[in-house]
């Protein structure tokens, strides 16, 4: 159970802020060598996110379903990170990007990439200037998330700092969405858990997906507040400073 807890936590943190969550959770169970740490835990663990961020942004989700226009731009932002993924998921090419050297290097490059979109004129907002072209534009970035240690929120903030929308924004719009891809992995997610006949595993996707909703909820109340003070430098020290160093352990 302290694995789940752990994994929860790490999910939890990493989900919503720039630094990759699929790669902290493989990284952490290869160097423990957790036994719960699989692609079933894992997406339980992103239905828990799942449910913070639609619990977190319940209003914003209430003016969505009745802004069909922005509906459209959300769903169509999402849909290339949704299809490829079940492409991927279907040929079985997810697991095997599941590595170190892999993660080494997204890590490093995107971390990097990021650091170079931060630097972009804070000008555009939501309201006003997200667009069909600019949900196009940010989808296709997005779909480059299913390499581990990419980043789904990391790449979807890149993408959307490119087109000079201000940190807040960028960061609003990483968080929306999220919901359609992360919805999609939750339906699979209880799928699999419901016609599952192993109640400890059942048990175990559960209290996983509890514990990531806890600390996803508290990771994005402060990390909204935090990226309206400062950049995301931080960020991009700590994905150079990991990639460097799992590159090290790769090829040393």
């Amino acid at each position: 159970m302290i694995e789940i807890f752990i994994l929860s936590l790490v999910q939890g943190i990493t989900e919503f802020i720039p630094i990759s969550s699929s790669s902290h959770l493989i990284i952490l169970s290869k160097y423990y060598n957790f036994d719960n740490q699989n692609l079933s835990i894992d997406v339980s663990l992103h239905i828990g996110s799942f449910i913070a961020v639609v619990t977190y942004f319940n209003k914003d989700i209430k003016n969505l379903l009745g802004n069909k226009n922005l509906f459209l731009k959300i769903l169509l932002g999402s849909l290339p990170v949704m299809v490829l993924g079940f492409l991927l998921l279907q040929n079985n090419y997810i697991e095997k990007l599941r590595n170190i050297e892999v993660i080494g290097w997204s890590t490093l490059i995107f971390g990097i990439v990021l650091y170079v979109s931060d630097k972009f004129d804070l000008k555009k907002n939501i309201n006003i200037h997200f667009n069909f072209k600019s949900a196009i534009f940010i989808g296709i970035f997005q779909m480059l998330s299913l390499i581990p240690g990419v980043s789904r929120s990391g790449i979807s903030m890149t993408a959307a700092r490119f087109l000079n929308f201000k940190r807040f924004d960028a960061a609003k719009l990483s968080f929306l969405l999220s919901i359609p891809t992360l919805g999609a992995v939750s339906i699979y997610g209880f799928k699999n858990i419901y016609f599952s006949n192993n109640d400890i595993t059942n048990n175990l996707n559960i209290v996983a997906i509890f514990l990531s909703f806890i600390f996803s909820l508290i990771t994005i109340k402060y990390f909204l507040k935090y990226i309206k003070k400062f950049s995301l430098s931080i960020f991009v020290y700590y994905r150079i400073i990991v990639g460097l160093t799992l590159l090290m352990i790769s090829y040393l």
